[in-house]
């Protein structure tokens, strides 16, 4: 069943790209035609790629690893952090640090900082401090909390990114270039696909546009994850007949030895028996 329509794409504008004059030439195989100088763009296009990038994200989710969103344009940043508080995945909607994956040992200790800071205040030792001293750390939490809090719980690199708007976050494709992370992304008609591993191309201004798109990547995460959880509790209960037969076995194996046993013992008498009736007497013998 496909996750969404060409009608749904249509009436939340998926197709509207820029003025034709801002376009990136590599995005014409994507672009159906030009109206009132907007290029339009081809949503069969979009639908084939949108589904190919959902069931890509559906097996990175489904191995148990983590797909971080990236998305700081104002009209997205709410919109991306909601959908991905959702289903428990990192990510970032303020500012992209430089270096935050290709140096992401110094970005952990930056997070583990902010967790350093949060132990002070439960154990007691934000008390004592002086006012100043205070109102520096907190100040500090939150400029960590608002940078680092969306991958709080992150603590090994993405398996994959998913990104708006491919030119504004180009630092972060950049950066997942150099790594072999794959990049799933919204490109937009000024923007360059060559990049990314799986591009949708979609409209990624309108709020829309980037609700319906980002809300398709998230139900096949969530497919992901129940199918994970699926394989797991099978798995669980296949181990579980398996320490059952294997307790069994042994208490099986008793009772068949005492029956051999028995049987045993029951046969030999009935050889003895038959070897008196057998066994020719003295009268006999004396005849």
């Amino acid at each position: 069943m496909a996750r969404t329509t060409y009608q749904d794409l249509l009436d939340a504008g998926v197709h509207f790209g820029h003025l034709t004059r801002k376009w990136d030439p590599k995005m014409a195989q994507y672009i159906f035609m030009e109206r009132n100088g907007i290029h339009i763009i081809d949503l069969n296009k979009t639908l084939t790629k949108v589904e190919e990038a959902a069931s890509a994200i559906k097996q990175i989710v489904k191995s148990g690893r983590k797909v971080l969103f990236v998305a700081t344009k104002k009209q997205a940043k709410d919109i991306v952090a909601d959908y991905a508080k959702s289903v428990n995945m990192p990510y970032i909607t303020e500012r992209w640090l430089g270096g935050m994956l290709t140096n992401f040992a110094t970005v952990r200790k930056s997070i583990k900082k902010m967790s350093n800071i949060d132990k002070l205040t439960k154990d007691g030792t934000y008390s004592i401090l002086s006012k100043k001293e205070r109102l520096m750390i907190q100040r500090e939490r939150i400029k960590l909390e608002t940078l680092l809090g969306g991958i709080a719980d992150l603590n090994r690199l993405p398996a994959a990114l998913f990104l708006i708007d491919v030119k504004k976050e180009h630092i972060a494709v950049s950066e997942a270039l150099k790594l072999n992370i794959p990049t799933f992304a919204m490109v937009d008609t000024n923007s360059d696909p060559s990049n990314i591993d799986f591009p949708i191309p979609a409209n990624d201004d309108a709020t829309k546009s980037i609700s319906l798109i980002t809300g398709i990547i998230i139900q096949a995460i969530v497919e992901g994850l129940d199918e994970r959880k699926r394989e797991k509790e099978d798995e669980a209960e296949r181990e579980a007949v398996a320490a059952k037969a294997k307790a069994d076995a042994p208490e099986v194996a008793d009772r068949s030895g005492a029956g051999d046993g028995k049987r045993a013992r029951k046969v030999a008498v009935e050889a003895e028996a038959a070897a008196e009736d057998t066994t020719p007497t003295a009268e006999s013998s004396e005849e």
